[in-house]
C-alpha cells in the first residue's frame, strides 16, 4: 500500500524535525504513519557489526567498490515509506552525492537483526516494503531464537531459513552465523 505524495511528503517534514529523543534510535515511515524505534541493545548492535564486517571481506571479490554500511536512510517516494535499515550493501560512491536518503535501485542488499519490541515490522511490514522497493536481497536475523531468513529474488519468492552456527548463503555472499548471539 502506498500513500498519496502529499501525505508522504507531510509525513517526511515532520519526520525531519523531529527532536533526538534520548532512547530513539530511528524514525521510519511506514503504512501512513510515523514510526519512532528504541536504541538497538548490544547483542542487536555486534550482529550487525560481525555481519559487516563478513560482507566488507567479500565485497572487493563480487562487487568492487561497495561496502556493508549500517546508518544510512532508504527512502522510495513512490511506495511512500522512509526505512532505517539495520546494514544495507551499495556502492562507496553513492555517500558522496548530495542525496540525503539511498534509492532502493542503489541497494543489493538488506539486513535486518530483529528486536525484542517489535518483530512482527521486521518479519512482516519490511518483507513486504523491501520487496516492493525492488531490494533484491532481504536477510531477517533473529537473536530471540537463533534463527534467521534469507529472502532473495524479485518479490522474494526464495526463502531460506537458517539457526545461528549455520554458514548461509545470502546472493554471491556467504555468511558463518556461529558468532551471531542470541538475546540473554
Amino acid at each position: 500500500m502506498s500513500i498519496d505524495p502529499a501525505t508522504y511528503a507531510r509525513l517526511r517534514e515532520i519526520a525531519d524535525q523531529l527532536p533526538q529523543v534520548p532512547g530513539i534510535g530511528k524514525v521510519e515511515i511506514a503504512k501512513g504513519e510515523i514510526v519512532m524505534m528504541m536504541s538497538p541493545v548490544k547483542r542487536h548492535e555486534l550482529a550487525v557489526h560481525r555481519i559487516a564486517r563478513q560482507l566488507d571481506a567479500q565485497l572487493p571479490d563480487t562487487h568492487p567498490g561497495f561496502i556493508a554500511f549500517a546508518g544510512a536512510d532508504l527512502e522510495d517516494v513512490g511506495l511512500g515509506r522512509l526505512r532505517r535499515p539495520d546494514l544495507m550493501v551499495f556502492a562507496e560512491q553513492t555517500l558522496e552525492g548530495e542525496q540525503a536518503t539511498l534509492l532502493p535501485h542503489e541497494v543489493l542488499l538488506v539486513v535486518e537483526v530483529v528486536s525484542r519490541s517489535n518483530p512482527e515490522n521486521d518479519y512482516d511490514a519490511k518483507v513486504h516494503d523491501y520487496a516492493a522497493m525492488g531490494i533484491p536481497h532481504y536477510l531477517l536475523v533473529d537473536p530471540r531464537d537463533g534463527t534467521g531468513i534469507v529472502h532473495s529474488q524479485p518479490g522474494y519468492p526464495v526463502r531460506e531459513k537458517f539457526v545461528f552456527g549455520d554458514t548461509v548463503p545470502v546472493g554471491p555472499w556467504r555468511l558463518d552465523t556461529s558468532g551471531l548471539l542470541t538475546y540473554s
